[in-house]
């Protein structure tokens, strides 16, 4: 049975996020422990402690979720003895999951990983003022619709699709008003439901130019390696293994289409049965059957999961 293993983007983030692992494996505490001293930051007492307030803040909360991603991983290799080679024929994430299919594969050491995603979340919060840009979730529409409704809500701001999640589920992102254009114009296109996203920036659309533009500094400045497990790219939907092409993809990422519903689609074109989703929530293991019913997603979150995953290989 061919897998991929898949890590999830911000949104998943729970206050007592990677509590059950920290207290049941060394592992998991040496990963956070790693983060923590990486950022000079006491980010494990806030994943576990909160305020939620605080962990939700885009530069809190990218690194959180790598940090609980990784740990699973790295349970499965040091604790459960399966190098993740053995276990994956692929990895992607869902935007800064991408840094954790890294991090998890060999890519990125954990503490570069780390130092990214604060300054991704950063850079990404710092490019739009508040309140200047949107997001809205579009339910029951595909890709193509959602595009149109876009170019005509446009009138001269800045509207596109950030997340092709599949399953009739499209997000857009970009000037607040051209957002709500976009959600009505979508409704006279067949769109179900058009709802605004508690989101503190407009992520995934050319208003993020600022962050790409930082995000290709700092990834200059990193040592990137060939994954041990080949990644499919977000914005290729396709693999990739190039360290030089990684980070490009990964500046792309930055104001670019999240294509997940064509990665799955990809992955289950090689021949990929299972997803198995590493660290917190259930979001992208929840969409595994709306894009092919012929797949299965599984999420490994608490130590339980982890165990009863480590039976069955």
């Amino acid at each position: 049975m061919s897998r991929a293993f898949v890590f999830p983007g911000q949104g998943s983030q729970a206050v007592g996020m990677g509590a059950d692992l920290a207290g049941a494996f060394a592992t998991a505490r040496e990963v956070f422990g790693e983060v923590d001293e990486a950022l000079k930051q006491n980010l494990s007492k806030l994943m576990r402690e909160g305020p939620e307030s605080d962990l939700v803040l885009t530069e809190n909360a990218q690194p959180a979720l790598m940090a609980v991603s990784v740990a699973v991983a790295r349970i499965l290799e040091k604790d459960g003895g399966k190098p993740l080679s053995s276990l994956a024929a692929y990895v992607a994430g869902h935007s800064l999951g991408e840094y954790s299919a890294l991090a998890a594969a060999g890519a990125l050491t954990l503490s570069d990983a780390a130092r990214l995603l604060k300054l991704r979340g950063q850079s990404m919060q710092k490019a739009v003022p508040v309140g200047v840009g949107a997001m809205a979730a579009l339910l029951g529409i595909e890709l193509e619709p959602a595009q149109e409704a876009c170019k005509e809500a446009a009138q001269g701001e800045v509207v596109a699709v950030a997340n092709d999640n599949g399953g009739g589920q499209v997000v857009v992102s970009g000037h607040k008003e051209a957002v709500e254009r976009t959600i009505e114009a979508a409704k006279a296109r067949g769109c179900k439901r058009g709802m605004l996203l508690p989101v503190s920036a407009p992520f995934h659309c050319p208003l993020m130019q600022p962050a790409a533009d930082a995000m290709k500094v700092a990834l200059e400045g990193v040592t990137l390696m060939p994954p041990r497990v080949p990644l499919i790219s977000n914005v290729l939907a396709s693999e990739v293994s190039d360290p030089d092409s990684i980070k490009q993809r990964l500046v792309e990422q930055v104001t670019g289409l999240v294509r997940w519903r064509e990665s799955v689609q990809y992955m289950k074109s090689r021949d990929v049965e299972v997803l198995v989703e590493c660290g917190t929530g259930k979001v992208l293991s929840g969409l595994v059957k709306r894009i092919d019913k012929d797949m299965t997603g599984m999420a490994l979150n608490t130590p339980a999961d982890i165990e009863a995953f480590l039976k069955t290989v």
